[in-house]
């Protein structure tokens, strides 16, 4: 460990390079695309046959929750997009009864932004994942700027719920088709990140750099193959009951997980294939665990159960709450004071920027003003479609809801391509407008709430960043200390073994997603670089050296 004292380097520097940058799509992009499309189009279509298409805004609001959760096994599926559907419904009704008691802007703004900063905060906190806080920032800085009486809360309220339960059914049915899909996805994810890991230090080895090397490269690439096995045992832990294509499941992470242990030793072709296997509804391939199998599989792995409570999660993100807040306030009020007839919409900008650090806040903005300003052409283009009448004005948005998510897992930017036209078009479920008005006003609002935003976000400092890479050091060692205890001990219980392994993989995932995070801040004492990269290395041979206590390996040739 480096002896010099670390020196304080307030400011990082803001990249350009790989921002618009188009990456390979979500290996499930269709399925939230096709889902929002259903969960949307039914009630819309619905309201265009009674020619009410004035109360869009509403089902709208319970149909977005379609997008949430698709990554999550059934189980927990249904229990989170339940969360979300009431958390929407309880964002709306916030909203709602607001805008029944006052017409005041600036009173509106206030509590739009203390919306989006809780939403935030939940949202981070719960860790719901894409598409995040931004569909709660838009659905309700949108309700608050819809004229209200109180007398029609109700009725618009018992909308949204009827579309979020709705969205829930959609987003729950294709269990009935695939009913371990996600979790065959996310192991068949480990299996390739720990194939894309073996190759990496193979390719190292030749090089004559050795497994042990700390190129950017090998480091990355372990780093990810520990993410993804840890995410697969998360998916599998929230499946419920243990099942036959669970225990099939597990041993296949397991041999991921020996693969990170002994990658030179590792046939990455298998495990690719094992991955390829998984795509469909086909069985799950089988391999054959020798030695302490039966303990590691009779081990009910507790990963979920040693989260820290929801209450004790929001204190670190209370810097980023308040970031969220000022930044949507002003935003706000800014537009405001300069006369755009939509503040709401520089407010969810706003709110759409923040990200874990000010580095990664900087190429959200970037993004955003990139796919608005072409969202705003493609809008021009689109409009006298559009206008043709009000069938036309749904498929428009149904079109662009699909090319949304379609596109965003590429790159943010391009999803922003169609979420801009999408969001102009829904003003116009009340009648239409000129086209020329609403694109300046989206103009100077995407400017004024990137601008202001990311001002925000500079001048709410997060000191608690470096704190947390200490306690995620302090973390991660303890758990190696426990587990290289273990290793030591003459005959270690089983049990006890396998829970200490299980601890330090997810320490180490945590402290490289809390180090990542707090590189890209501002005005924060120097990291620990050397120390991180130190603590991660000793804790994978620790990692290794559980496996090879445990005695597990693969039967290469047994297939069931």
């Amino acid at each position: 460990m480096s002896s010099t004292a670390p020196s304080p380097t307030p400011v990082r520097r803001l990249p350009l390079a790989g921002v618009l940058r188009v990456g390979r799509p979500s290996d499930i992009w269709f399925k939230p695309a096709l889902s929002v499309v259903v969960a949307t189009g039914v009630p819309n279509l619905t309201l265009l046959a009674l020619g009410r298409l004035d109360l869009a805004m509403y089902t709208m609001a319970g149909s977005l929750c379609a997008l949430y959760a698709h990554n999550l096994p059934y189980a927990a599926r249904a229990r989170a997009l339940a969360w979300v559907v009431l958390g929407m419904l309880a964002s709306v009704a916030i909203a709602l009864v607001t805008a029944s008691l006052t017409s005041s802007a600036v009173i509106l703004v206030g509590v739009g932004a203390l919306l989006a900063a809780a939403q935030k905060a939940l949202c981070d906190a719960t860790r719901i994942g894409p598409p995040g806080p931004v569909i709660f920032a838009f659905i309700s800085s949108a309700s608050l700027f819809a004229p209200q009486t109180f007398g029609q809360v109700p009725g618009h309220l018992a909308l949204t719920a009827a579309a979020g339960v709705w969205a829930w059914l959609v987003g729950m049915a294709p269990g009935l088709v695939r009913p371990h899909g996600p979790e065959r996805r996310a192991t068949a994810r480990a299996l390739k990140a720990a194939a894309a890991y073996a190759e990496t230090c193979v390719t190292a080895t030749g090089a004559g750099a050795g497994v042990t090397g700390t190129g950017t490269g090998h480091e990355g690439a372990r780093a990810a193959a520990a993410a993804a096995v840890h995410a697969a045992w998360q998916s599998l832990l929230a499946t419920g009951p243990r099942s036959e294509p669970r225990r099939a499941l597990e041993r296949l992470v397991v041999r991921a997980e020996v693969a990170l242990a002994a990658p030179t030793d590792t046939d990455a072709v298998r495990l690719r294939s094992w991955a390829r296997e998984l795509r469909g509804t086909g069985p799950v391939p089988r391999v054959t665990l020798a030695s302490a199998a039966d303990e590691l599989l009779g081990v009910e792995v507790e990963l979920a159960a040693g989260e820290r409570p929801l209450t004790r999660r929001l204190g670190p993100l209370l810097p980023l709450a308040l970031r969220t807040a000022l930044g949507c306030a002003l935003a706000g009020y800014v537009s405001l004071a300069l006369g755009v007839g939509h503040p709401f919409w520089a407010l969810v900008t706003a709110a759409s920027l923040y990200q874990a650090n000010i580095t990664l806040t900087w190429s959200r903005g970037v993004q955003r003003v990139v796919g608005n300003l072409i969202g705003v052409l493609l809008f021009a283009a689109v409009a006298p479609l559009a206008h043709l009448g009000p069938a036309a004005l749904v498929l428009c948005c149904l079109a662009f809801n699909f090319g949304a998510e379609a596109l965003m897992s590429r790159n943010y930017w391009l999803g922003s391509v169609c979420v801009t036209p999408m969001a102009l078009l829904i003003t116009e479920f009340t009648g239409f407008r000129q086209p020329g008005a609403l694109m300046a006003d989206r103009l100077v609002d995407t400017f004024v709430g990137a601008l202001v935003g990311f001002v925000a976000a500079i001048a709410v400092t997060n000191r608690r960043a470096g704190g947390r890479v200490e306690e995620a050091l302090d973390t991660m060692e303890r758990a190696r200390e426990r587990a290289a205890r273990l290793i030591a001990a003459d005959r270690p219980d089983p049990g006890a073994l396998e829970s200490a392994r299980r601890h330090l993989a997810a320490a180490l995932v945590e402290l490289r997603a809390t180090a990542d995070a707090a590189a890209g801040e501002w005005w924060q004492r120097a990291l620990p670089e050397e120390r991180v990269l130190l603590a991660e290395q000793s804790g994978h041979r620790t990692l290794a050296a559980t496996v090879r206590r445990q005695g597990l390996h693969v039967l290469e040739g047994a297939r069931a």
